[in-house]
């Protein structure tokens, strides 16, 4: 067992890294959770889809409205009490719908506006937990650090997480919120017990504007980051493009049943399963560089591959080694960031490159829909790796500078 924990929680990196992995996996566990409870919820009190939609909407939402106002806010206060207090917040919203829930005095105005607040609470603790690993371990140890956190979200976040949340719905409507409550008040807890070393806060008075316009010139002015962030975001636009349509893919383009869509989307968690397991081995064998470049010509050769095919097989096979890929990309590039941004701006830029992706995303989906309906549903595909391989051709040799900036160390707390 303790080979184990040092494989997984290697001791040289700390034990503030320790509890910085504990209290994201069992807020992970939560918000997955929340991700099947939450649409449960909301067609449980309606079927009307405008109402359902909207549902999904409200906690997406506060993404768009306070990215970049959470930034700001994590680089101007004490970071862990600023989680904490966040994640303890969230916990009594929880704990008085859940109430409401269990008593039935409860309709959907309350369940949205509940969705709402827990969405914009979110996006304040995630924000700012992505300021706390470059406070706790050094830079060479900041890819095997990423990986850890994100193994979290693929396994707690997106794979046990809602299954549990539908299970418990079925048990009682209550149970699920009752249980991320529970779960949200120990990862305050846990992340209550982490010693991070002091670092240095604006000391003039807050202002809101000044301190956004401040890392977006930052970004802007370090060649390296913004290359970085607006190839998140382009690949973001085609990846989006294709998977908004991946559903009537299956079924039109692979004769797919749901059963068999749900299949093929699984093939991307069993890759990304196999991109965790590989991370470090990768990282040690390959470089940042290699990495980014190999990934980066996968993705698009996905797009390629699933344009020409009808076989479904060989579509699972390309999204399993699709799920490998984002996994390992998404390790690299937050990697890659924290390197190479200050202590002082890691809120603000960390939020900008969220919201970008999600910006991205929405465009796509919304650039997808429209070419499948002029150009078939295999036009998104081919968007996606006529795109995907523009950018890659024009950002190729800037790749190598990118995965090598940020030469100061973070002072890690022990």
């Amino acid at each position: 067992m303790r080979g184990l924990s040092e494989a997984v929680l290697p001791a040289r990196m700390g034990t503030p890294f320790r509890w910085l992995v504990g209290a994201s996996w069992v807020t992970n566990l939560g918000d997955g959770i929340a991700l099947a409870a939450g649409p449960l919820l909301v067609a449980s009190q309606t079927q009307d889809p405008l109402l359902v939609a909207l549902g999904a909407l409200v906690q997406r939402l506060p993404w768009l409205l306070f990215g970049l106002h959470a930034g700001v806010l994590a680089d101007r206060v004490d970071r862990r009490r600023l989680v904490a207090a966040i994640d303890l917040a969230r916990a009594g919203v929880l704990a008085v719908l859940a109430v409401a829930l269990a008593t039935g005095d409860v309709g959907i105005a309350a369940i949205l506006a509940a969705l709402f607040v827990l969405g914009t609470a979110e996006v304040f603790a995630d924000v700012t937990s992505g300021t706390l690993l470059p406070m706790v371990v050094g830079r060479a140890d900041l890819g095997v650090g990423n990986a850890r956190l994100m193994a979290g979200t693929l396994t707690m976040n997106e794979l046990a997480g809602p299954a549990l949340g539908a299970v418990l719905f079925v048990a009682g409507t209550a149970w699920p919120f009752v249980t991320q409550a529970v779960l949200l008040v120990l990862g305050a807890l846990l992340v209550s017990r982490m010693r991070l070393p002091a670092h240095e806060r604006p000391a003039e008075r807050a202002h809101v504007r000044r301190d956004i316009a401040q890392g977006l010139r930052w970004v802007w002015g370090n060649a390296a980051v913004r290359t970085l962030t607006l190839t998140s975001v382009s690949f973001n636009v085609t990846f989006g493009a294709a998977w908004a349509v991946l559903v009537l893919y299956a079924d039109q383009r692979l004769g797919l049943s749901p059963v068999g869509y749900g299949v093929l989307t699984s093939m991307g968690a069993l890759g990304g399963f196999a991109g965790t397991a590989a991370y470090d081995w990768l990282e040690r064998r390959a470089g940042l560089a290699t990495l980014m470049r190999v990934g980066l010509v996968i993705e698009t050769l996905t797009h390629l591959v699933l344009a020409l095919t009808t076989t479904a097989w060989v579509a699972m096979v390309v999204m399993a080694v699709f799920g490998a890929h984002a996994f390992v990309w998404g390790t690299t590039s937050r990697t890659v960031r924290m390197r190479a941004v200050p202590i002082g701006l890691q809120g603000r830029v960390g939020s900008l490159a969220a919201m970008g992706g999600f910006s991205g995303i929405l465009v796509g989906q919304l650039v997808g829909g429209l070419i499948a309906r002029v150009w078939g549903i295999t036009g998104p595909f081919w968007f996606g790796f006529v795109g995907s391989a523009v950018i890659l051709a024009l950002i190729w040799r800037q790749l190598g500078h990118i995965a090598h900036v940020g030469e100061e160390t973070p002072v890690p707390a022990r």
